[in-house]
């Protein structure tokens, strides 16, 4: 039998009720929540992420949530490192680590692991995005193409955060991010079920729209007016968190609040059909220890107690 100590995933989509799952099964199981969101990390974005409230995090325990500021970038390696530190201390206190979120690349980099590549130099970092700046995405990637094709093939021209993060680590370390990520540490010494969430796109669409709508009577207008007043390169990921870019546009007077509205609901569908894809298509855990849902949850309420003893029994299911 796999001696392994056991963690849970919940995943999906943006929208798709990963967080009211987790908090459920969270209070069934005494589970410990951890976020494996890339965005909801970012301290000023409580709102425009639907990082979970006060309230809600009073419950059951919450770990990583708003605990990096918006001007020093998230990355994978960060993640996956804070992660195993949350979940070793969830176990210690008797309690289920469950990783919920919807940033594939998270939950790759700890279940299958990732390259260890040095920190980078804040000042090299600096010149990826000035290089960024001047030359644009698409020449960034041109640039990147001459001194390190096999990482330039996987990225398009228009992924200026990659272009500017790949820039970044050849500049530093003298090799590609491809030819690092060729290397990755061992997989997590943990073994996992996987819960992932794949609701009918109609009804992802309308809670996106509804989302979006409570994050504006939430105040959503006036975070992303403080985030602006820090003054951070608008190539930082908090900067192009869905909402923030079209927020802003509209404190600058470049368009109209419901423009914005509209343009932050449609990105964010499009984000969640490439989310969906990824989940699709990747395996992050064995096919025996991975249960899809194909409905969008809003909490165990709406399982019956026949349906709610199935996925605890599917969670339960030795390894």
């Amino acid at each position: 039998m796999d001696e392994r100590p056991f963690a849970l995933i919940v995943a999906g989509p943006t929208c798709s009720g990963k967080s009211a799952l987790a908090v459920g099964l969270a209070g069934r199981l005494d589970g410990t929540v951890i976020n494996a969101d890339a965005m909801q990390c970012y301290r000023e974005l409580r709102v425009i992420t639907a990082r979970p409230t006060e309230a809600e995090q009073a419950g059951v325990p919450h770990r990583l949530y708003g605990v990096r500021p918006a001007a020093t970038p998230g990355h994978a390696a960060w993640w996956r490192g804070a992660a195993l530190a949350e979940m070793a201390e969830s176990r210690a206190a008797g309690r289920l680590p469950i990783l919920c979120g919807g940033t594939g690349l998270y939950f790759w980099s700890l279940v299958h692991g990732i390259a260890e590549i040095p920190e980078i130099p804040d000042s090299v970092r600096a010149g990826a995005r000035a290089a960024l700046a001047a030359f644009g995405p698409g020449g960034l990637h041109a640039a990147l193409a001459e001194v390190d094709p096999a990482t330039a093939a996987r990225l398009r021209p228009t992924d200026s955060q990659r272009l500017a993060r790949a820039w970044e680590v050849w500049r530093a370390t003298g090799q590609g991010l491809a030819a690092w990520q060729a290397q990755p540490t061992a997989p997590a010494p943990w073994r996992f079920a996987a819960l992932l969430l794949d609701p009918p796109r109609a009804a992802l669409r309308a809670a996106i729209a509804g989302r979006f709508a409570a994050m504006l009577e939430q105040g959503a207008l006036a975070e992303v007016r403080a985030l602006a007043a820090l003054g951070l390169d608008p190539a930082l990921p908090a900067m192009r968190a869905h909402g923030v870019p079209e927020l802003a546009a509209q404190l600058r007077g470049e368009i109209t609040l419901a423009e914005a509205e509209r343009r932050a609901v449609l990105a964010t569908g499009q984000y969640t059909r490439r989310q969906a894809t990824w989940f699709r298509h990747r395996q992050l855990v064995e096919p025996a220890h991975a249960h899809t849902i194909h409905a969008r949850v809003a909490g165990l309420a709406q399982f019956s107690e026949r349906e709610i003893a199935e996925i605890i029994a599917f969670i339960r299911r030795p390894g």
